[in-house]
Formats: structure tokens, C-alpha cells, sequence
């Protein structure tokens, strides 16, 4: 940073900060269906043990996101891949809107494929706000970027508790319609972002087997698995455990509010911190804060210890992706960069559709305590790929 010309210095923050908004407008998108898909899929499905089914399925495609995003962002380059992405958010947004529409819940489903696959590529806002900062500054912009979500946790809620009747009786038609405005303001911000272009082109890639083997990508890339796995893991089965208790709707979504806060709130000093004292202690740290989420959430339910917990896993989840991402970002070669991000978001994200179908099974089968003790043996292998790496400084 203290090398760079101060107009360039204020094009890369600029550049940071517009990606920052992009990532909050996506998130919302995503925080809005989070709030309303199982209700509608309740009112909408023969079968109401389906409701979940569309989260579900767009957790699987944000997945399956992974492997295109790659290609797109690898032949065409950064913009062309976020557009594509705005273009699938766009269009799940309508088919939703469709679906509620036509009261037809095989199409509110379909949905929620173009939505996953839009949201799947969004998550390479964080990649491509490393690229266009320095090496000092790259933690403080991957995590600003990030950061975005705490207006999402805001502002989706409040979007769909605003706009769920105005086109009444259709409840939920009109969130939906406001919703597919959001990518297009993305694709106008993009306009005005200067993004790389794409990565050079060698003569014989790098096999992929390679770039998977290395010590630093098993470790960056298992340890955002790890954080993003446990988190949903518990945040999913929250509302289910607290339905149980006795606690309202309104207790259960203030819940997920603060967890949601506690989990981007974060992004506005975990770059700082990681520039200072390294990517490895943060993410040691993190494993610490998801650990005494177990804890909390094992030790009673009452509404103080759901709050603590969630809490405590959103923060948690912070430290441990943002270090992990930094992380990827020393674990490949500038021509090998976009196949090594597809390969860790879809390692990343296939855990995360796992988690997300394997939630509400864990939690009726073997209930709340056996959930939260499901997270110490995960977070002690990314606490132990920590300490290996520190140890024998694994490249």
C-alpha cells in the first residue's frame, strides 16, 4: 500500500468497496429466501415435510455453480462471470415469483436452481476483491467484501416484512419481484468496477490432481468446509430446536438475525487482524469461538443461551473463512487461480448442501446435544490442520 501512487491506492479501495455492495445486494437476495421459502413451500407442497426442499435444492446448485463459474471466469473473465451470475439471480427471482403465482410448488422449486446458481457465483466477489488489491491490503479487502452480508442480514428481512402483502392475495409476489431489482443494480455497479482480466493462459495447465495434493489448498480448502459446514449444520436446526422449546416465530427469526449480524459484522476489523498477527492464528481462534457455540448451546435452552450460541458460531464462522480464503489465495499460481477457487467452493459448498440436507434428519433422529457434539471432531481437524501447517510451515 505504501508503494502504490495515491490514485491508485484510491482506485483499488474504490474498486473494494463496489464489489462490497455487490456482495450485499446478493446476500440479501439469499437472506430474503432464507426467511420465506419454508413458509411458502409449507403452503405450497401436498407433502409438508417438502418445505425445505427449495433451500435445499438451491444450496445444491449453488454447488454445482462451482464448476461453470470456473470456466466462465477463466475464458471470459471476471465481468462476464458476474453478469452470468446476476442474469441466474434475475431469473430465479421471477420463477419463484411465478410459482407463487400459479400456487404451483414443482415450479416455486425449479426456482430455485437459476437462484443457487446465480448465488454460487457470487461467492467469487471475495476472490476478486483479493485480485484487485495488494498482497498487504488483500486480507482487509477479502474480509471487507464479506462484510457486506451484515446489510444483507438487515435488509432482506426487512424487504420481506415490508413487501410480503403488497400484491395480496399472492403473499410473497411482490418481495420476489423486488428482489429480481437487486442483480440488475449489480450489474450497473459492475459497470463502474475495474476487474482483471482473465488469468494467462498456458501452454499445459496444471492437472488439477496437482493443485488438489498441495498441503496449503487441503488446508485452506477443508478449513473453509469446516466453517461454513458447522455453521449451517447448527443455524439450520435452530429454528426446529426452538419450535420444541416453546419460543415463537419472532424469537427463532431475532435468533437468526443476530447470528447473521455476528457473522459480517466481523469482516469490518477481521482483515486488520489477520494482516497482523496471520491468517493461521485467526482461523485457530475461530475454531475456538465455534466450539463454545457447542458449548453454550449444550449447557440450556433458554433465549439467552440460542442468542450467546449463534453468536458465538457466527463470529466463529468469520475468522474461520476469511482466514481460509487468504489462505487459498497463497496456494496457487496467478494462471492457476480461478481452478483452484472452483475446486474450493465446490469442496466448500458440496459440504455445505450436505449439511443443509442432513440438518433436520440429525436433529430428529438424534437431537439437539448429538448435532452440536458433531461439531468438536470437525472443528479439531481444522484446529489440528492449523497447527501442523504452523509447525512444519507447509507452502
Amino acid at each position: 500500500m505504501s508503494a502504490m501512487a495515491p490514485a491508485d491506492a484510491a482506485l483499488m479501495k474504490r474498486n473494494v468497496w463496489l464489489l462490497f455492495l455487490c456482495q450485499a445486494l446478493t446476500n440479501a437476495s439469499t437472506v430474503g429466501q432464507v426467511a420465506m421459502s419454508a413458509l411458502i413451500g409449507h403452503s405450497l407442497a401436498t407433502d409438508k415435510s417438502l418445505a425445505t426442499l427449495p433451500m435445499a435444492l438451491q444450496m445444491a446448485a449453488t454447488m454445482a455453480a462451482s464448476i461453470p463459474a470456473g470456466i466462465v471466469f477463466a475464458r471470459l473473465g471476471r465481468r462476464a462471470g458476474f453478469v452470468l451470475g446476476a442474469a441466474g439471480a434475475f431469473l430465479g427471482s421471477i420463477v419463484f415469483a411465478l410459482g407463487v403465482w400459479t400456487g404451483s410448488f414443482p415450479l416455486y422449486c425449479l426456482g430455485a436452481i437459476p437462484a443457487g446458481l446465480g448465488f454460487g457465483i457470487s461467492q467469487h466477489y471475495r476472490f476478486a476483491a483479493a485480485e484487485v488489491a495488494t498482497p498487504a491490503y488483500r486480507p482487509r479487502a477479502v474480509a471487507l467484501v464479506m462484510a457486506g452480508g451484515i446489510l444483507s442480514a438487515i435488509f432482506g428481512p426487512e424487504l420481506v416484512k415490508h413487501t410480503r402483502d403488497t400484491l395480496a392475495p399472492f403473499l410473497f409476489l411482490g418481495t420476489y419481484l423486488i428482489l429480481a431489482l437487486l442483480p440488475l443494480i449489480c450489474v450497473a455497479l459492475l459497470s463502474r468496477t475495474v476487474l482483471p482480466p482473465p488469468p494467462p493462459r498456458t501452454a499445459v495447465a496444471t492437472p488439477l490432481r496437482e493443485i488438489l495434493a498441495r498441503p496449503a489448498f487441503v488446508a485452506a480448502a477443508l478449513t473453509g468446509a469446516v466453517a461454513y459446514g458447522t455453521m449451517n449444520l447448527v443455524m439450520t436446526a435452530t429454528p426446529l430446536e426452538m419450535m420444541l422449546c416453546g419460543f415463537g416465530i419472532g424469537a427463532s427469526a431475532t435468533v437468526i438475525q443476530l447470528h447473521a449480524v455476528s457473522m459480517f459484522a466481523p469482516g469490518f476489523v477481521s482483515g486488520r487482524l489477520i494482516a497482523r498477527f496471520g491468517a493461521r492464528r485467526i482461523i485457530l481462534v475461530g475454531t475456538l469461538l465455534s466450539a463454545a457455540c457447542a458449548a453454550v448451546a449444550l449447557s440450556g435452552e433458554r433465549f439467552g443461551h440460542f442468542s450467546v450460541a449463534l453468536m458465538l458460531l457466527g463470529v466463529g464462522w468469520n475468522f474461520m473463512f476469511v482466514g481460509a480464503t487468504t489462505l487459498l489465495s497463497e496456494a496457487h499460481r496467478p494462471e492457476e487461480r480461478v481452478r483452484a477457487q472452483a475446486a474450493n467452493d465446490f469442496i466448500v459448498f458440496g459440504t455445505v448442501a450436505c449439511t443443509a440436507f442432513a440438518s433436520g434428519a440429525i436433529h430428529a433422529q438424534a437431537g439437539w446435544t448429538m448435532l452440536n457434539l458433531l461439531l468438536f471432531p470437525a472443528l479439531a481437524l481444522a484446529l489440528g490442520l492449523m497447527l501442523l501447517q504452523r509447525r512444519h510451515a507447509l507452502a
